[in-house]
């Protein structure tokens, strides 16, 4: 691994964007760059301190899962990488902050909504069940627990939210009244359809992806497209299937080991309200989380 990158600086493409995670740059009038920094967020609040490695990390386990899900593999749905080496649109200089973070990508026309896909009752929606016996207005049955398995996978998607703002979670029909029922439709179908795939290819690892989500765009001619970060501790929850059991909160590969942290964390002798600045992290919390996620790339790939 390198050493850490909190925030690329090159000088060579324009900058369009940065998110939590990804600084996004200009290719062209038809490709973006996306470069996957060390930063880690939390409650929507991206930390000061960066995770080494991480970037790195993310980007190998995003190119695992477009690799199985894509054309090279099931073919489930097209997928945005060009199949172009990142190094080469960047100058010699500043090779080294891109090599091995990096994605060359198709430029596509987003489309603001998250396809979350649950297949355990976890986090919020292990929370909103137990209030409305449902998750994002998906009906669930009775006497389910905290990490139970769902009969089947439900899609509750959300509404994108500005860097730095909560993503809202919203029913089917409101996806409908946003993007239309045809793309909608194939949205909710499609994304089943990968989270099942990953599912299954994940257990042959001893891992359960509890939940995900995934995003979308349109190219020129109107074809849905697979895009950004897929399948990564990042956007989706991964659990130990050794571990697992219903009823409690399984330990995960994901940055659950840093928000539980938070919860408790101090600013100012008070508890941290979740809006930026975030507390600093101590060493010991970001080496345990960047060793939670090299535990998942490792399983993954043995």
């Amino acid at each position: 691994m390198t050493s850490a990158l909190h925030t690329s600086a090159l000088n060579s493409l324009p900058l369009l964007a940065r998110g939590k995670v990804r600084d996004n740059y200009a290719v062209g009038d038809d490709r973006i760059l996306m470069v996957a920094s060390d930063r880690i967020s939390a409650f929507d609040v991206i930390m000061g301190e960066p995770i080494p490695g991480k970037g790195e990390l993310l980007t190998q386990m995003a190119l695992f899962w477009f690799d199985k899900l894509g054309p090279k593999g099931l073919n489930i749905c097209p997928i945005h990488l060009t199949g172009d080496a990142p190094e080469s649109v960047v100058s010699a200089a500043e090779v080294a902050q891109v090599k091995g973070r990096s994605m060359l990508v198709k430029r596509l026309k987003p489309i603001p909504v998250e396809a979350v896909v649950r297949g355990y009752l976890a986090g919020s929606g292990w929370k909103e069940y137990q209030e409305s016996r449902s998750v994002c207005g998906v009906p669930l049955p009775e006497g389910l627990q905290n990490a139970s398995l769902l009969p089947e996978p439900i899609y509750t998607p959300a509404a994108k939210a500005a860097v730095g703002e909560h993503d809202e979670n919203i029913t089917f029909e409101q996806t409908v009244a946003m993007i239309g029922a045809d793309l909608a439709g194939r949205i909710r179908d499609i994304s089943i359809a990968l989270y099942k795939a990953a599912r299954d290819i994940a257990a042959t690892k001893g891992i359960i992806i509890a939940d995900t989500k995934f995003e979308f765009g349109l190219d020129t001619d109107g074809t849905l497209v697979l895009m950004d970060e897929v399948l990564t501790p990042d956007s989706s929850r991964y659990w130990p299937a050794d571990s697992y059991v219903e009823g409690a909160n399984p330990p995960s590969y994901d940055k659950q080991f840093l928000r539980d942290w938070l919860e408790t964390a101090q600013v100012n002798g008070q508890l941290w309200d979740k809006t930026a600045p975030a507390p600093r992290l101590p060493r010991e919390v970001i080496e345990k989380t960047a060793a939670k996620y090299q535990e998942a790339l490792q399983r993954l790939m043995a």
